[in-house]
């Protein structure tokens, strides 16, 4: 049999098998709160996704191209997403865009009501983690920013705007730095989502 990193037996030996199986985990964590929160409200979780993510983001990235590549699945899937949106009137299509056949969406206040019932689903998982020492929080975190950067510059993961990929960003001597607030960044500073994120220009 072809190896696998599914494999207890292979896991055994390899640590990175081992981390692999319990991000898979984590991710059926996931999964499961947002289909309990999704189910009653009487949406998709690909429904309560584009709300959550429109609520708190820039709306010229909140269209049906960005959805497709935030979430990683194909612009039918969300355009059927948006239409179910629109027609329970949760959102509003901005068609003021130069491109007569795009648009953008913001929520109505039928939206915003939805999303004050969805938001915190993952809350569950953050009081789990909540629970570990501050020097755990940071060295979790310094690996899993560095792993999603890796992700992102690999082609795996489409999007992302962390720290690591922003133009703003340099790092010296050893020292995380963003030019656009100009200070120093400590690791628990490095954001993994950044409203002013301007993707590196590839050299």
């Amino acid at each position: 049999m072809n190896e696998s990193t599914f494999n207890p037996k292979q896991q055994e030996a390899n640590l990175s098998d081992k981390i692999v199986v319990g991000l898979e985990r984590i991710a059926e964590v996931f999964k499961v709160l947002l289909w309990e929160k999704a189910k009653s409200v009487g949406l998709s979780p690909i429904q309560i996704q584009i709300l959550i993510f429109t609520a708190y983001h820039k709306q010229d990235l909140c269209n049906v191209s960005h959805f497709a590549k935030e979430f990683n699945v194909t612009k039918p899937t969300i355009s059927d997403a948006i239409k179910v949106l629109d027609k329970k009137g949760m959102i509003i299509k901005d068609h003021s865009s130069a491109d007569s056949r795009s648009y953008s969406i913001t929520l109505s206040d039928v939206g915003h009501d939805i999303i004050a019932q969805t938001f915190n689903f993952s809350n569950p998982l953050k009081k789990q983690v909540d629970g570990f020492s501050q020097p755990e929080l940071e060295s979790l975190f310094e690996t899993l920013s560095q792993l999603i950067f890796k992700l992102n510059k690999n082609g795996i993961l489409r999007v992302q705007r962390t720290c690591f990929g922003c133009k703003y960003f340099e790092k010296n001597n050893g020292i995380n730095y963003c030019n656009l607030l100009q200070k120093p960044l400590e690791t628990n500073e490095i954001r993994l989502d950044c409203l002013e994120f301007e993707e590196k220009p590839s050299i």
